[in-house]
């Protein structure tokens, strides 16, 4: 009996094409479960997140009564997206409302900030918002869920009853 027969099967039997395709699939599965490679860290258990803290400048938000956006962000929680990709829910350390203030020259030459008097931008608010999380920190900078955070990133907040931009003025890795 000869190996192999005149079309082309094993003692008779088998497809050569059929112990090729055989052969190729433990290669894949060996090379899967046997081989994997390296995953993740090298250290096991290591967290490759470390805390960060981000500042927001929020620049003429339109709003009727900016108090309820204020103690709605003081819950302390706030979904975030950035480049219109949802990044998860992200901290609140601190808000702070700034005031709008124009440039009023004095008598003397010398001029002083006084409080914005215009009717107009009774509507319009500015907040400082201080934001903390966790993000990978990468050669780059830090990485919040799969895109970069670095100052003049847009950032979009969203809430129950707000949802606005802001601009990131500062990132500290702490």
């Amino acid at each position: 009996m000869t190996i192999l027969d005149s079309k082309g099967r094993l003692f008779g039997k088998v497809s050569v094409l059929d112990v090729g395709a055989a052969l190729v699939i433990l290669l894949v599965i060996a090379g899967i479960f046997v081989f994997p490679g390296p995953s993740g860290s090298g250290a096991i258990g290591a967290d490759p997140k470390k805390p960060i803290e981000v500042d927001l400048i929020v620049r003429g938000l339109r709003v009727r009564d900016p108090d309820i956006i204020i103690q709605e962000l003081e819950t302390g929680k706030t979904n975030i997206f950035i480049r219109n990709q949802r990044q998860g829910e992200i901290g609140v350390k601190s808000i702070k409302r700034i005031r709008r203030q124009v440039v009023v020259p004095q008598p003397d030459g010398s001029v002083k900030a006084l409080p914005d008097p215009r009717v107009e931008d009774i509507f319009s608010t500015d907040l400082l918002l201080t934001l903390t999380g966790k993000a990978e920190i990468t050669p780059d900078g830090p990485v919040l869920g799969n895109d970069k955070l670095k100052i003049g990133t847009t950032v979009q907040l969203d809430g129950k009853t707000y949802n606005f931009n802001s601009s990131v003025i500062d990132v500290r890795v702490m």
